[in-house]
């Protein structure tokens, strides 16, 4: 059983933030599979939402020691969520590549979106 039904972060513009995170879940796998005036929500394809966007005015990311890791099935999708982040208006917060303090086979990135949340693309290698 999952631990988290779902999350949902804040957003000050959905139009923005509904093409910002299209681009950069697309690498990863995942699509939007719902939409609403509001509110739009992302998972596998075929499965329940695990992520909704939610139209909020004043809406910012969460303080100091949050993030969201997205699960990337390989590097190559690690590096195409961050380029793709980047190109829609993301901020670098930690470029692709090996973070051993985090345990041996730990590939990721890391971004803030344009409303601040802080985000993460990670793929763990089975070998090292």
């Amino acid at each position: 059983m999952p631990m988290l039904d779902h999350l949902s972060l804040g957003v000050t513009d959905l139009a923005r933030a509904a093409a910002f995170y299209d681009g950069i879940l697309a690498p990863l796998g995942y699509v939007r599979v719902w939409s609403a005036e509001d509110a739009v929500g992302y998972a596998s394809p075929g499965e329940e939402d695990e992520l909704a966007l939610k139209a909020r005015a004043g809406a910012t990311g969460a303080g100091a020691g949050f993030h969201v890791a997205f699960v990337a099935p390989d590097p190559a999708a690690v590096r195409a969520f961050h380029a793709e982040a980047l190109a829609r208006g993301g901020i670098d917060d930690g470029a692709p590549g090996l973070r051993p303090r985090y345990g041996p086979g730990y590939y990721a990135a890391f971004v803030v979106d344009p409303d601040g949340h802080r985000i993460e693309a990670v793929h763990h290698f089975d070998e090292v």
